[in-house]
């Protein structure tokens, strides 16, 4: 095709958006109806197709952001082959988009998002006083922040965490050390989402990255107690799904061999064990079967949901009081109004949030009630990891308990499928998950219990575009009383698929692993190339489509030109995913060009 052409940026800017983006959402897609044939007047060339025009596009936007009067156009890379692309932005380009700092360099970024109040707010722990007067001293000097730093009280209680509803703001970390955010409005560290992210980075070299978000976690378990939701205030009583030594374990595989490295190691275990036995199996999270169940505590309403969120919810309590829901909700939150009722619904609902999957309703008003096979799943795995690193005989036994546990109160021999433990109620619940497939990453299940999953569990949840969450049979009809809800079918996401990638591949179904890291491939390959390079948070994965109008909408869909970040646990489930497939599979991705061949759509 010949050496770089040089194109005016603006004129060509406005022409071809003026020409291709007919629905004006700043993106040249499928859904466009212009003539997808641009021509570069000033060569005699022409570019054509959706997937060479959203490259185009995305190439001048970045010029004119640089303040580019001529960009130097390589039309070679307008046809770049759709995987290699996605692979190489997400390398290159998205795990920098998404890196943040909360120091005097990178506090701002953090604090400017969707989330932020008319002042920005900074809490740090007690336990923490270099931090205060890091933070302390930064807010003096960086006036522009117009930031206020408060200190935490020693002892941090659900009536403490309520009672700064009304004055949110982020919870420090280690100053300097960077960390990895999901994406859009998500702009803060994540609990699970950051082991997923992890293992992404450290398939793109990201040693640094990875272990300094370890570096982050052993902070918020010495200094609030947990591995936090996320480092908000109003999370201060909510954990989520423990991945801490699977995550400390994957980097010190990468980490270069020396005393260092395993003193490393020693260091996250023995925090890992703290965070073990003060929140997993502590009282509020232990049941008296032996198995431990996630409690998301706190008091009320979780406040980082949108407005009006829970008006169906409040509506019957409200209208008894003769209320109007708005007043009926502040004067809930400012507890003015006790309803035992509401308190014990939000314990519930709340716990949803610590679960990571929310929502579903698989836990809907009962999530609190329930020892989760996942939850259990991922502690047995913790049990395993600190025995191994330690060789100790009593994690050995720990684990072995909680392996009989499970299997005796979440195993259904005669279905062949792991299920949810309702302790309140003594029975398994029959919600078909694709949290069944967690004892393989865990290496609970038995080479039995690995073959039935395989053969009932399987069929049950592969679709067109990977695995689905959970099962149509299982959601049953939606209506207003059973709304539609994002972790329930027919809607998949990264962390099932790379735990049961993992899991297979852990008991010798390598084919079948890697089938369905094609099909996720696929359908992320597809849809970024059909649709501007979108690489979103979650998919339809049974219709292959990353069009989602389910509660909270997708993040990374968004976007005015070009993607930046695409979204944090999906750039890594591409990576991971690359890495699984054989070579054949591979050439057979790159090769595929159109979604419609392949799914079959109209």
């Amino acid at each position: 095709m010949g050496g770089p052409l040089r194109i005016p940026v603006a004129s060509s800017f406005e022409r071809l958006l003026a020409q291709e983006d007919t629905d004006g959402d700043r993106q040249i897609t499928v859904r466009d109806r212009g003539p997808k044939r641009f021509e570069l007047k000033e060569h005699a060339r022409v570019v054509e197709g959706t997937y060479a025009l959203s490259n185009l596009l995305q190439e001048l936007a970045l010029a004119r952001e640089a303040g580019q009067a001529e960009l130097q156009l390589d039309l070679e890379r307008l046809h770049e082959n759709p995987v290699r692309r996605i692979a190489r932005r997400i390398r290159e380009e998205f795990w920098d988009g998404l890196t943040r700092r909360i120091d005097a360099e990178g506090l701002a970024r953090v604090v400017a998002d969707s989330k932020a109040v008319a002042r920005p707010r900074l809490y740090v722990p007690a336990s923490d006083p270099k931090g205060l007067a890091y933070f302390t001293q930064l807010a003096r000097e960086s006036k522009e922040l117009d930031l206020e730093v408060v200190r935490l009280p020693e002892r941090v209680t659900p009536e403490y965490v309520l009672s700064i509803n009304d004055a949110p703001g982020l919870l420090s970390l280690v100053p300097g050390l960077p960390f990895v955010v999901p994406g859009g409005r998500f702009n803060e560290l994540y609990g699970w989402d950051s082991y997923f992210e992890a293992l992404g980075l450290l398939e793109d070299g990201r040693l640094d990255l990875a272990k300094a978000m370890v570096e982050h976690f052993l902070y918020e378990i010495r200094h609030y107690g947990q591995v936090l939701n996320a480092n908000r205030s109003y999370y201060l009583t909510r954990s989520q799904p423990p991945f801490l030594t699977s995550m400390g374990l994957a980097v010190h595989e990468r980490m270069p061999e020396g005393p260092e490295r395993d003193a490393w190691l020693r260091t996250v275990i023995e925090t890992a064990i703290r965070e073990y036995e003060s929140v997993w199996t502590g009282e509020l999270r232990l049941t008296e079967t032996g198995l431990s169940r996630y409690n998301g505590g706190g008091i009320g309403m979780p406040p980082e949901t949108e407005p009006g969120h829970f008006d169906a919810v409040l509506a019957p309590y409200a209208a008894a009081a003769g209320l109007d829901v708005r007043t009926y909700a502040e004067r809930y939150m400012k507890r003015l109004i006790v309803e035992p009722a509401l308190d014990a619904y939000f314990v519930h609902d709340r716990t949803v949030r610590e679960s990571g999957h929310d929502t579903s309703n698989r836990l809907e008003g009962r999530a609190a009630s329930l020892c989760t096979v996942d939850l259990n799943a991922l502690l047995y795995k913790y049990e395993r990891d600190i025995a191994r690193v330690l060789g100790s005989a009593d994690w050995r036994t720990r684990a072995e308990k909680r392996r009989a546990l499970v299997n005796e109160l979440c195993w259904d021999d005669e279905r062949g499928l792991f299920f949810d433990y309702d302790f309140v109620a003594r029975r398994r619940t029959d919600y078909e998950s694709a949290t069944t497939f967690y004892p393989l990453w865990a290496g609970l299940a038995s080479p039995e219990q690995a073959r039935r999953l395989v053969e009932n569990a399987l069929p049950r949840f592969e679709v067109a575009g990977g695995l689905v969450s959970g099962t149509e049979a299982s959601r049953g009809p939606v209506s207003v009383g059973r709304p539609q809800r994002q972790w329930d079918y027919p809607f998949g996401w990264p962390p099932h698929q790379m735990l049961a990638w993992r899991g297979l591949l852990d008991y010798g179904y390598r084919e079948a692993a890697q089938r369905l890291a094609y099909r996720w491939l696929l359908l992320i390959t597809r849809n970024a190339a059909d649709y501007n390079g979108t690489v979103p948070e979650k998919y339809d994965v049974v219709n292959c489509t990353h069009q989602v109008f389910v509660e909270y909408g997708n993040v990374g869909t968004e976007f005015d030109y070009i993607t930046k970040e695409g979204f944090g646990w999906m750039n890594a489930s591409y990576q991971v995913g690359l890495g699984l497939l054989s070579p054949e599979q591979r050439r057979g991705l790159e090769a595929l060009s159109s979604v419609e061949a392949v799914f079959g759509a109209s």
